[in-house]
């Protein structure tokens, strides 16, 4: 078994979250989906220091305010267990600079679920909106984008 070590922020602002539209990568799991920013943890790094390093460099901008609302263990089907630390920020700085792996954009949040998102991502969205505690969900997939089953905190959900 493959596990790696990730994370995951949406930035908040105006009632919106900033998505990376993954348009530009040739073999990405994520192609043509929409996530928030984020990426793999390098050597030695905490879940924090991983954070703001990917968001200055997929961004431009620095977090000055932000919360680790959850880990997500998203099981891929394909041999790989990605845990994902997922944050939501609603303080930064800098001047926003273009990604190189897709297309950032102001989304309303209530328009969420009307892109092309993981089925998983809706359910995180769900716990977000709710302002629910911190939380460990598992996001089983069967390999082809599939989701098999989901557990919240341990239980099976619906």
């Amino acid at each position: 078994m493959e596990a790696q070590l990730s994370t995951l922020c949406y930035l908040e602002q105006d009632g919106r979250y900033l998505m990376l539209h993954r348009v530009v990568k040739k073999n990405d799991v994520n192609k043509d989906k929409w996530i928030g920013v984020g990426g793999h943890f390098e050597k030695d790094e905490s879940p924090e220091e991983c954070l703001l390093r990917e968001v200055r460099e997929e961004t431009g901008y620095t977090l000055t305010s932000y919360r680790f609302r959850g880990i997500v263990t998203f099981v891929s089907g394909d041999g790989v267990t990605e845990y994902m630390h997922l944050f939501t920020a609603d303080g930064f700085t800098g001047t926003p600079t273009a990604c190189d792996e897709g297309v950032l954009e102001w989304v309303p949040k209530d328009e969420i679920d009307n892109l092309n998102i993981w089925e998983g991502d809706k359910i995180f969205f769900r716990l977000l909106r709710a302002d629910a505690p911190f939380f460990s969900l598992k996001l089983v997939y069967d390999g082809n984008g599939g989701l098999v089953s989901a557990a919240l905190n341990g239980k099976t959900m619906e």
